[in-house]
């Protein structure tokens, strides 16, 4: 999972989620030099965006599509289930995934409201 270091709000649910799924996902801020070497194929915008995930054969996921995938992992596999069948579900995760990502700061407020300073 490939992720913008430089924010807040992402930084605490990657702290989140590496504590349920441990080793079994990577995380990696967009900012570390070895992206670009490893990652080639993924354009820096795309970084500016929404978070990457690449699965071990390769293949890379964004926004809602990736977060679903990377909790499969811990057993969430219903979630990508409803992603794919459920009729309008995609273009829901996907329009939540954007609100939340354009409004970053509103959302890390009300993070911290919620959950305190430590996720």
């Amino acid at each position: 999972m490939i992720f913008d270091g430089d924010c807040g709000f992402c930084r605490c649910w990657i702290e989140r989620w590496h504590r349920t799924t441990g080793d079994r996902v990577e995380y990696i801020a967009s900012q570390e030099p070895e992206v670009r070497r490893r990652f080639p194929e993924i354009p820096q915008s795309a970084y500016d965006t929404s978070v990457q995930y690449v699965e071990t054969d390769g293949t890379v996921f964004h926004g809602a599509e990736a977060v679903l995938r990377s909790r499969t992992v811990v057993g969430r596999k219903w979630l990508v289930w409803i992603y794919y069948h459920m009729p309008g579900a995609r273009f829901l995760f996907e329009c939540a995934y954007s609100f939340v990502a354009s409004h970053r700061i509103t959302f890390s407020k009300l993070n911290r409201l919620v959950f305190g300073k430590t996720p």
